[in-house]
């Protein structure tokens, strides 16, 4: 249902790869005949990946990388160059958050602070390095895969950065707030290297998922008898299409963006997959 003739032999690396959201991404570039090299920290993810290309008649490579790890990077990208050649389309779709930067509750009650529960973590109990970790994972690990990858591009015609971010960088969710912060930085980093990049060619931007039902998040979003849960029951009433996304929803601005056919005016921009929720006020 999709042609994109352009990206056909060319090149593209996906960080996450392994992931239920990434490895659609994956799938959906060597669908349009790219040459996927799916990146992954656990390389049996990566692997699973690729198997799924592979027997779609694609072609891909599964890459042991921790982000976060300038040597591996580098080791990674060796292996991509010499099997692919260089990067043509970056996406940088490595992130995720931890318990250790969130708090238990939505809101801060003063008995919290005066009569406190084993178990309710608060704003004050925040790890510092939990946190950290979720900077780390989300706005470090684009940074660091971007000055490693991103040296095959300027000068290059027709490449181009996509960075996932998150409905929580516009409008941050309670609970999760170095999750949201982090993916705010993510948004913003699009921005600035959108900017930074244009003398050189490279186009740099991002896609925003809302709320999408994988097969990671069920037990958060739906109870054992298939019902939903209390937070789920908010997000879907503050969401106007009045479901939940599935990977497949994020094809056309996967391809939208990466096809400079369509899009190669277009830098600097995130784009909201969200069914509405950014324009529901709740009223």
């Amino acid at each position: 249902m999709y042609n994109h003739s352009s990206l056909i032999g060319r090149t593209a690396v996906v960080t996450g790869g392994g992931g239920v959201l990434c490895s659609g991404f994956a799938k959906d570039l060597a669908s349009q005949g790219m040459k996927v090299a799916v990146l992954d920290l656990k390389p049996e993810a990566a692997q699973r990946a690729v198997d799924e290309i592979r027997a779609a008649g694609g072609t891909a490579m599964a890459v042991e990388c921790n982000c976060l790890d300038k040597a591996s990077l580098a080791e990674a990208h060796k292996k991509v160059l010499d099997a692919f050649g260089k990067c043509d389309l970056l996406l940088n779709g490595a992130g995720g958050n931890n318990p250790r930067g969130s708090t238990s509750k939505d809101t801060l009650e003063l008995s919290d602070l005066t009569d406190p529960v084993e178990g309710v973590k608060t704003f004050f109990d925040l790890d510092e390095k939990g946190v950290e970790f979720v900077f780390n994972l989300n706005f470090l690990a684009t940074l660091l895969t971007t000055q490693e990858f991103g040296a095959d591009m300027p000068g290059r015609e027709d490449v181009c950065i996509i960075n996932i971010s998150s409905m929580n960088s516009y409008r941050p969710l309670t609970r999760i707030p170095a999750y949201s912060a982090a993916k705010a930085a993510v948004s913003n980093f699009t921005q600035w290297m959108a900017v930074h990049f244009a003398p050189v060619g490279i186009r740099v931007n991002a896609i925003a998922p809302g709320f999408f039902s994988t097969n990671q998040n069920k037990t958060l979003l739906f109870n054992e008898d298939g019902s939903l849960t209390a937070r789920s029951e908010k997000i879907i009433g503050h969401t106007p299409m009045g479901r939940f996304g599935v990977p497949e929803d994020l094809t056309g601005a996967l391809l939208f963006l990466a096809d400079e056919t369509y899009s190669g005016f277009v830098t600097g921009i995130i784009i909201p997959v969200d069914g509405g929720f950014s324009a529901y006020s709740g009223v």
